[in-house]
């Protein structure tokens, strides 16, 4: 008798914590996430009512009229999230840092000496849609020329996307690198 009872009790919290678990909860989380489209719905940044991609995602790299986003050790795709586990002692990572220094020195030959650190390595996601404003600011010179517009112009608009870390110490500074590139398309030439 006792077994049965204690059978029915697990079966009644099973039962209950299903629906507040598995029903109730999920429920109120749609439900904050509709109140809040923005969050909910990933981001999506939407240029003459056409989608070009979503905030949350770094996109992959297309041309050296665009500003870059940080290397991605799962090339920017959505499907697979995951960083190359490299330890600093690893050779793969120094030889990987090396491929890329001379990538974006060949690619960048007026920029600054020192590249940002955030443009060699990978990031643990291998999404990340941000980039340090120094590494923004790095690539000014290349994006500039590429488009045939002024330095101080490119520049401008990037400190105007320089969003600062929340309260001042949380995190760090950062550029969205696809809320610029759509900026950046909307500058004209003069």
């Amino acid at each position: 008798m006792t077994t049965t009872r204690q059978l029915g009790a697990a079966l009644k919290a099973l039962l209950v914590l299903t629906v507040l678990c598995g029903v109730l909860y999920p429920a109120a989380i749609l439900a904050v996430g509709l109140v809040v489209p923005d969050r909910a719905n990933g981001q999506p940044v939407v240029v003459g009512g056409r989608e070009v991609g979503s905030a949350l995602l770094g996109q992959p790299p297309s041309g050296p009229e665009w500003f870059q986003g940080r290397p991605s050790a799962s090339d920017s795709s959505g499907d697979v999230s995951g960083g190359s586990n490299y330890g600093p002692s690893n050779p793969d990572l120094a030889a990987d840092v090396a491929e890329r220094e001379k990538a974006l020195r060949a690619a960048n030959p007026d920029a600054p000496q020192q590249i940002p650190a955030d443009a060699l390595t990978t990031s643990a996601s291998g999404l990340d849609p941000d980039v340090s404003p120094e590494y923004a600011r790095w690539q000014v010179a290349r994006v500039a020329a590429a488009r045939g517009l002024e330095q101080t112009r490119v520049l401008r608009l990037v400190d105007q996307h320089v969003r600062e870390a929340p309260l001042g110490f949380l995190g760090q500074d950062r550029v969205n690198v696809l809320e610029l590139n759509v900026a950046l398309a909307g500058l004209t030439r003069g």
